[in-house]
């Protein structure tokens, strides 16, 4: 019968009940080692129940939970949440940073792995004082790392941190850090408002530290008279008043209400700079919010050109800006170069060259405007066609047969192409035409080869011959 679950756990139950801890924990003991293994889940049941209970010594029911996750481990949250209840930080955060270590932890209560990085930082900043032995900034970061998506709150977590250790400016670098990295409009909102309160909350500390200083000193002026007598030669013997003296000293002067009310300040005047950096950081190719960049520095000519970037409107908008500041000539240098950037679209090309005009128009430049349009609208060269471009366009069309995936359009276009140079073509129609030898018609390769050797050379010309004279005989 001392193998049987039911008859244990019935006694373990009536001592529970009779709070007897030691005479319970032993009986709890003698049950697992009675109970064959499989059974051992009903008896833990109703252990894990006592150990639960007001009253219980923590060292005793921390041993007992620690035995029962070498039996199952998959039950750790079990052992966090006990942990928490007892304010036993220290191991709560190993423990945590454990879980969240091993890929193979499965949540029994659901719950994510981003829903369990947040508990850790809440543990680490409320606790930051009582915690050591953890790199918490080497944790937290990496959480950043991994959830790139939700890490508003894993950055005011750090900084967070940071601002119960006492280290203000650190954390003050944490927030900036934040707000220039994150990538959605969310996270960044959630990091402005946290340290925008932050400042509001330390601007409000100093000026209530400066109110309560000021009715002290006024309680102390009556006791300030009689010290003034003293021999100046014995202050500097008293290094008590040396101190006060130094306290007193510009360079210590802690009153910076005006100065962290221009921060205040400071930060609200670049909530909208900061937002638009964010748009741009989700599509760096978003022209529209480039423009609106440029329209935040109005008034600031160096930042508007430093933000202006290569899309035909922005070059445009770059031109104009030299234009309202009446330089002509470096707005002429700019639509220049603005109409040698290889856009996506000719229309792109030929707005910036109507601007560029309309522009000499305004300014009465009558025949720089007509000059213009002569150049736009001029046929390149031959020379200007073949530079560079048609080695490097000829491999892409090669390579766009050798893989199989040309389209009839893409191989008309490359016969387009080499008709301009018509010793290059010879490659193509040898290949047709051997194409009609092996599985079309005689008379159609030999029709081939008779229409592309009027316009070659005589040694191409006698290139093509050789094939047509052997497919005829």
């Amino acid at each position: 019968m001392h193998k049987m679950p039911r008859i244990w756990i019935m006694y373990s139950v009536s001592l529970t009940q009779q709070t007897l801890v030691t005479r319970t924990r032993r009986t709890f003991d003698r049950a697992l080692c009675a109970v064959p293994v499989t059974q051992h889940d009903r008896i833990w049941e109703h252990y894990l129940v006592f150990v639960s209970q007001r009253g219980i010594p923590i060292e005793t029911s921390l041993r007992v939970y620690r035995r029962y996750l070498k039996y199952d481990p998959s039950h750790s949250e079990d052992l966090l949440e006990f942990l928490l209840n007892s304010e036993l930080c220290q191991e709560a955060a190993e423990r945590l940073a454990g879980v969240l270590n091993d890929d193979r932890f499965y949540s029994i209560k659901g719950k994510t792995k981003y829903r369990l990085w947040l508990e850790l930082c809440d543990l680490l900043t409320q606790h930051a004082t009582e915690i050591s032995g953890l790199n918490v900034d080497a944790i937290i970061r990496g959480g950043i790392k991994k959830f790139t998506d939700e890490v508003g709150r894993l950055w005011t977590s750090l900084a967070d941190y940071y601002i119960r250790r006492k280290l203000v400016e650190k954390a003050r670098y944490i927030f900036e850090e934040g707000m220039t990295t994150v990538v959605t409009v969310r996270d960044f909102s959630v990091i402005f408002d946290v340290y925008s309160q932050f400042e509001e909350s330390m601007l409000a500390l100093k000026m209530e530290e400066i109110s309560d200083s000021e009715v002290e000193d006024e309680g102390s002026n009556g006791e300030v008279g009689a010290e003034e007598d003293v021999d100046e030669e014995d202050d500097r013997l008293n290094v008590a008043k040396l101190e006060k003296k130094l306290k007193e000293f510009w360079l210590d002067d802690d009153k910076d209400i005006d100065l962290r009310l221009a921060r205040l300040e400071h930060l609200m005047d670049r909530r909208p700079e900061l937002a638009n950096s964010v748009l741009l950081r989700q599509n760096p190719h978003n022209v529209e919010q480039w423009h609106r960049r440029v329209k935040l520095f109005e008034g600031n000519p160096t930042k508007q050109i430093l933000t202006c970037g290569e899309a035909h409107t922005l070059w445009v908008a770059f031109a104009k800006l030299y234009e309202n500041h009446k330089d002509i000539a470096n707005a002429r240098v700019i639509f220049d170069k603005a109409v040698q950037v290889n856009y996506k679209t000719v229309d792109h090309l030929a707005s910036v060259w109507c601007e560029w005009a309309e522009m000499e128009l305004c300014h009465r430049n009558f025949k720089g405007a007509l000059e213009l349009m002569r150049r736009a609208t001029a046929e390149p060269t031959v020379e200007v066609k073949r530079r560079g471009s048609l080695e490097s366009t000829r491999v892409v069309y090669e390579r766009f047969l050798d893989l199989r995936i040309a389209t009839p359009q893409i191989i008309i276009n490359y016969a387009v192409l080499l008709e301009t140079p018509a010793d290059a073509v010879k490659p193509l129609y040898l290949q047709y035409a051997k194409l009609e030898e092996d599985y079309g018609l005689a008379k159609r390769a030999m029709r081939v080869y008779d229409s592309r050797t009027s316009g070659m050379s005589l040694r191409c010309s006698m290139v093509m011959r050789i094939p047509s004279v052997r497919c005829s005989v």
